[in-house]
């Protein structure tokens, strides 16, 4: 089926930059007359500083409840990446693939079933506006309403083979600030407390907590602290990041991070810890594991899987017990770059299947 992508060029050419609010609500907008015009309701979690948050809902009847999961926000500030073109196998812009491309394959999904005659039902839209930095906001909307449904699909890019994403490393970012006592180096050293020490100590402490096996790492991005040469550092800050694909190796680690915060190295010193968990692990699931092989069984295709590093809504969605897949998107690689494409083949593929998949959900085969 041949794609027309002149839909798509007008939301690309948007900046939707997560800190643009007009840029992002217009992009919203766009997307709502889409929907609209399926039929769809929209409830706006209007934001003050941030862009509108849409959530679209359809019709219920008896039976299961799905859940359609976007972005409409892109990582890229007003006049840096604004631009679309294409050539024969690809098309090139800010959110081709991450994740305005994701949102038009379930929009073109969604019309493809319409256009078949068959009642939309049963099947939900939500759009968040500040996935790129981590969801802050969104994710206590996207937890609150995940209760309502029993399977989700996000639309972040697929695969380089068109695998969907079954796993998500979780991720938490801390920040640890430490109070030491100033002195004269030279005069009175020992009548301070080392602050900048203490990080010290406790950097290793937290860098030992990465266990790569079970791919649990703890890296600390930045250190800070001290004032100059000649004087015991009065104050430091470590800015350090957690990543981990199970709950268990989660509260090891976070018992383990209170430890190191509440003991101090250096006498004289103290330390306070702030930040969290941004997005919890999404594990693959006894429930997940079911709506991959009905996926398989009912659209006769060899669903291939594969678990990422890098996190998404769908930690938050899966987090919250319900069966969720990622990576419904086109493949496209370069993102968060100006170099950032996705495949004209891939849109094809993935709105083809996402159209059966819905033609049976809307059966009711996943009862």
């Amino acid at each position: 089926m041949e794609q027309n992508f002149e839909e798509l060029k007008r939301i690309v050419e948007i900046n939707s930059w997560t800190g643009n609010k007009q840029g992002v609500d217009e992009n919203g907008e766009i997307f709502t007359q889409w929907m609209q015009d399926l039929g769809y309701e929209v409830t706006v979690h209007q934001r003050e500083t941030i862009g509108n948050h849409l959530h679209f809902t359809s019709p219920k009847k008896e039976g299961k409840k799905l859940l359609l999961l976007g972005h409409l926000d892109t990582v890229f500030p007003s006049g840096t990446f604004e631009t679309f073109s294409q050539d024969d196998a690809w098309i090139y812009g800010a959110g081709v693939c991450d994740m305005k491309g994701g949102n038009y394959v379930a929009l073109q999904a969604l019309r493809t079933v319409k256009e078949k005659g068959l009642a939309l039902h049963n099947i939900d839209f939500l759009l968040v506006s500040d996935e790129e930095t981590g969801s802050d906001d969104s994710k206590h909307l996207s937890m609150a309403l995940s209760k309502a449904y029993n399977y989700c699909m996000v639309f972040e890019a697929a695969g380089k083979n068109n695998e969907v994403v079954v796993g998500r490393k979780g991720v938490g970012t801390f920040f640890i600030d430490i109070e030491g006592k100033a002195a004269h180096a030279g005069n009175s050293y020992a009548q301070g407390a080392d602050a900048n020490l203490e990080a010290a100590h406790k950097l290793l402490a937290l860098v030992a907590l990465t266990d790569l096996e079970k791919q649990t790492t703890v890296n600390v991005g930045k250190l800070h602290g001290g004032i100059g040469a000649n004087t015991i550092s009065p104050k430091a800050q470590l800015t350090f990041e957690l990543r981990y694909t199970s709950t268990q190796e989660r509260d090891r680690v976070l018992q383990a991070i209170d430890d190191i915060v509440a003991h101090c190295y250096v006498e004289g010193c103290s330390a306070v810890l702030s930040g969290g968990i941004q997005r919890d692990v999404m594990q693959p699931s006894k429930e997940q594991e079911d709506f991959v092989k009905n996926i398989k069984t009912l659209c006769n295709v060899s669903l291939l899987t594969e678990k990422r590093g890098g996190v998404s809504d769908a930690n938050i969605i899966a987090s919250q017990g319900v069966a969720t897949l990622d990576g419904w998107g086109p493949f496209g690689d370069g993102d968060h770059t100006i170099d950032e494409r996705a495949s004209k083949e891939s849109f094809v593929e993935r709105i083809a299947l996402v159209s059966e998949i819905f033609e049976h959900f809307l059966a009711g085969k996943f009862n």
